[in-house]
């Protein structure tokens, strides 16, 4: 099968901008081939890379003569190249929802930095717990985050539209940045990313070897 697309990834595929690009690629059923890209030995900084991600960051992505970086960008230039029916949307239909889903999506890449600091999407794929406690900063953090996520959630369902979407994954993924710590985190927040954990995609990118 040819693979006319490219992600470029973390080494360690501990990074939760590349896991909602990987889950978009997955659920689309785009064929992709992925690079690995070793951040620690800065090969994000080469000028090979650069040419291929304007912010020098991972995710990027190469599609046929177009590159694109920044994870939320590529995944909504995904669901317009690759539309549904033809591609599955990861994007509610609805208007107003899909607003709200971006709104979500960029809310959780600009806020809540003090639970990106204490609680690293390193502890969630690749241990330990950190066993420290949160600070003052990040209690206030993890606070919000969770008022923010109950108000979202309809009571008794799996996701937040009714349909799965990508928020559902990004916003899963913060939450199990506290659950795996062992951060209080309210019964019905644990089942719902818990709920989004199974799901084959996201299974697929638990599954790489690290």
């Amino acid at each position: 099968m040819t693979h006319n697309l490219t992600l470029y990834a973390d080494a360690r595929f501990t990074s939760p901008y590349v896991l909602s690009v990987f889950v978009t690629l997955i659920e689309k059923k785009i064929p992709f081939q992925t690079i690995i890209v070793d951040l620690e030995a800065n090969e994000n900084r080469t000028a090979n890379f650069a040419r291929m991600s304007l912010t020098q960051r991972v995710p990027a992505i190469v599609d046929g003569d177009f590159h694109l970086s920044e994870s939320s960008a590529i995944t909504e230039y995904l669901e317009e190249a690759y539309p549904a029916p033809a591609h599955t949307a990861v994007y509610p239909q609805d208007r107003r929802q899909r607003a709200v889903a971006r709104q979500i999506q960029a809310w959780l890449r600009s806020d809540l930095l003090p639970i990106r600091e204490e609680r690293s999407t390193q502890t969630v794929f690749l241990g330990p717990p950190t066993g420290r406690p949160l600070t003052e900063r990040a209690n206030a953090a993890a606070e919000t985050l969770i008022a923010v996520a109950r108000t979202l959630i309809p009571t008794g369902t799996g996701n937040l539209f009714g349909s799965w979407c990508i928020a559902d994954t990004d916003l899963a993924l913060m939450l199990q940045r506290l659950i795996v710590n062992g951060d209080a985190v309210p019964p019905d927040l644990r089942t719902y990313a818990e709920y989004q954990w199974q799901r084959p995609s996201v299974r697929q990118w638990l599954d790489k070897v690290r």
